[in-house]
């Protein structure tokens, strides 16, 4: 690909009305040993939008200790008749919103801020790359299950557990075991010159490096792009778009 080639944008992007809303947890499933997804409801969803798989909603709840955390997540489902919105939360280190995840019981109170937009990204390109570690799998999960039939999407994945996906889209998924062997998936990786998205969620120094790879090594157009750092080490509410 030429190197800086850009394209002109397919991406709508669209915002919505900032809202809070006050929701019950009504169900937790666990998805496997590390995972979780907690529905909640509230008549406060009503009118609740959620246009893109790339999404987040702000989820604020208190601490043990009366603080007030807030953490982003992605809107894995929603159901408008029911006014049911579903997260997917990943179990994992000693973070409050993972702790809060693992107690998580019927009836228990939140609050929901958001989306304060979203980037409406076409289901039809030819071929789609999703990327990203454990945190990116509830919108990778989301994406493909919009892909239709016909479109073919890769994804790389950097997590320890066994990942099981599924599409109408031809899929080929490629599990690596961190960040960096992610970022050298990509590198090894042909990107087409065009009918194509690339996207990203994961740490903030591996976001980096794969916009680093994307955009400079190969000149993929940021315009069919969105590379995201999910959240960094040693922060504990990061989000940020590269």
């Amino acid at each position: 690909m030429e190197a800086g080639r850009e394209t002109a944008s397919r991406v709508q992007r669209v915002r919505h009305e900032l809202k809070r809303r006050d929701v019950e947890v009504v169900k937790v499933a666990p998805l496997g040993a590390h995972f979780v997804a907690v529905t909640f409801h509230g008549e406060d969803l009503a009118d609740f939008v959620s246009a893109s798989f790339d999404d987040h909603v702000k989820f604020i709840f208190d601490d043990a200790s009366g603080e007030q955390v807030r953490r982003d997540y992605t809107p894995r489902r929603y159901d408008p008749t029911a006014r049911e919105l579903t997260i997917e939360f990943a179990l994992h280190g000693d973070g409050k919103a993972s702790a809060w995840a693992r107690q998580a019981a019927a009836g228990q109170r939140v609050t929901i801020g958001g989306p304060r937009g979203s980037m409406i990204v076409p289901a039809d390109y030819g071929w789609h790359l999703l990327a990203g570690d454990a945190t990116a799998l509830p919108a990778i999960r989301r994406r493909l299950e919009e892909l239709p039939a016909g479109v073919r999407a890769t994804v790389v994945i950097a997590c320890d557990d066994a990942v099981t996906l599924a599409s109408a889209a031809r899929l080929d998924v490629r599990q690596v075991a961190d960040g960096a062997a992610l970022v050298d998936a990509i590198r090894a990786m042909p990107l087409p010159g065009e009918d194509a998205f690339v996207w990203f969620g994961g740490e903030a120094s591996v976001a980096a490096q794969v916009r680093d790879v994307v955009h400079g090594e190969k000149g993929f157009p940021r315009s069919a792009s969105r590379i995201s750092a999910y959240w960094k080490q040693g922060a504990s509410d990061h989000h940020e778009d590269l």
